[in-house]
């Protein structure tokens, strides 16, 4: 277990893809099992991964409260206080910036391209799931 576990928002689209299709997400999600790395969610963005599973994936209500539970029992479930308004037209992404920044987080793991292009906001590095398990993994070898 890391001593000071970096602190990350994993965006819904890296969780549906660690979830569905395994690759450097399912890695993520590994490291956070073992406390390499601490996740931090929203009750907004949990909402939008159990849709997208639901509406988009197929997936039964029984599967999707077993990751529902999974979910709340490994990541730490922030209420932003603030709204940010950093992407035009009320962008939904804009949500993940938000618990982001209530969650004090190091990193944003996503695949989104408007949240990417950021690069960095308020200190907090946003990075693809591959750019970020390749920094974590020289970290760790280093």
């Amino acid at each position: 277990m890391a001593e000071n576990p970096k602190k990350v928002v994993i965006d819904t689209n890296v969780l549906v893809s660690a979830i569905v299709y395994g690759g450097n997400p399912r890695k993520i999600l590994s490291q956070l099992s073992a406390r390499e790395i601490s996740a931090v969610t929203s009750a907004i963005l949990l909402a939008e991964l159990t849709d997208v599973l639901a509406k988009k994936f197929n997936f039964n209500r029984d599967d999707i409260l077993l990751i529902e539970r999974q979910i709340k029992r490994h990541f730490i479930l922030v209420y932003p206080q603030k709204t940010v308004d950093v992407l035009p037209d009320n962008n939904p992404d804009n949500r993940v910036l938000e618990v982001a920044s209530e969650g004090d987080c190091d990193y944003i793991i996503t695949g989104d391209k408007e949240l990417l292009r950021l690069k960095f906001w308020n200190s907090i590095e946003i990075l693809t799931a591959s750019e970020f398990y390749e920094k974590l993994y020289m970290e760790k070898n280093n």
